[in-house]
């Protein structure tokens, strides 16, 4: 962060309060509740399942202030729907503004794209001086307005549930980083992660599931590869590796993946990744595969 890094915070907050309530109580579960949260969000059960799937609002503004002077913050929802409501005095208190939008229809999009995007993009010809823009939310329909702030020169930083967030709005973006890996989130196990799994041999058990952890594996190999060639050196900064990473996959990060430190992923693979300290530098370089 630098002192003059000014930044600007948009929350599409139906869509990660949705999303992450599918990630807590499983796949569409939001939609399968929805009827009976419009109807009576009171009721015990529901009740219950909507604080286990609460959002920290915290979280999130604390993540985008680690980045610069907080500007402005918007969060756009129906503030008239009783589970939204629950969270009007936890944005207030953050400074959050609250851009009210209503539903064509019972079950229709709010419209919360289209004003967001409207409102960021005259945001940034209204305040020059804004560097940095977060936008919270996980639907492809951002990916226009990620790829126009970058033409406008602001760093974009996205937000968004895991599972949910589109891979497109990802890799959009400066930088992406989950709800569930922000610091202060705790993540509950979702209730069809509870369930036993199918006997082998079943569709679902067949069917390929990504590895995360596999999948920044390639990742640093591959960065390791290119810096190496790119500097025609074999140490690189691990530094410059990690921002390499994050340049080629936005949604690049260790503590998302167990790790406190992107050493502590260095060297959990160090098969492919060799380490050097000296001094105060951390070198890396990728580890030749032994031919024996």
């Amino acid at each position: 962060m630098t002192e003059s890094a000014r930044v600007a915070v948009y929350l599409d907050f139906d869509n990660i309060v949705m999303s992450w309530y599918d990630r807590v109580h499983g796949r569409n579960s939001y939609s399968k509740d929805r009827q009976q949260i419009t109807a009576n969000p009171t009721d015990a059960a529901i009740a219950d399942r909507l604080a286990a799937a609460a959002i920290d609002v915290g979280a999130i503004i604390d993540y985008a202030a680690s980045y610069g002077t907080l500007v402005l913050t918007r969060a756009y929802a129906d503030w008239s729907n009783p589970v939204n409501a629950e969270y009007r005095s936890q944005l207030v208190a953050r400074a959050v503004d609250l851009v009210q939008l209503f539903p064509a229809a019972a079950y229709a999009k709010n419209g919360a794209d289209i004003r967001l995007a409207v409102d960021a993009v005259e945001d940034m010809f209204r305040l020059p001086d804004l560097t940095h823009v977060v936008i919270v939310a996980g639907d492809s329909d951002y990916v226009p307005l990620a790829q126009r702030c970058k033409r406008l020169g602001r760093y974009v930083l996205g937000v968004g549930v895991a599972g949910s967030t589109a891979k497109s709005l990802a890799a959009a973006c400066d930088e992406f980083a989950t709800y569930e890996s922000l610091e202060g989130v705790a993540v509950p196990v979702a209730e069809e992660e509870k369930k036993p799994t199918r006997p082998r041999g079943s569709r679902a058990a067949n069917r390929k599931v990504d590895d995360p952890q596999a999948t920044a594996k390639t990742l640093l190999e591959r960065a390791l590869r290119m810096g190496q060639e790119k500097e025609d050196a074999d140490w690189l900064h691990s530094s410059a590796v990690k921002q390499h990473m994050r340049r080629m996959d936005p949604s690049f990060s260790e503590k998302a993946l167990g790790f406190r430190s992107f050493s502590d992923f260095l060297k959990a693979n160090e098969a492919i990744a060799e380490m050097e300290e000296t001094g105060h530098e951390r070198l890396v370089r990728f580890r030749e595969q032994s031919t024996e």
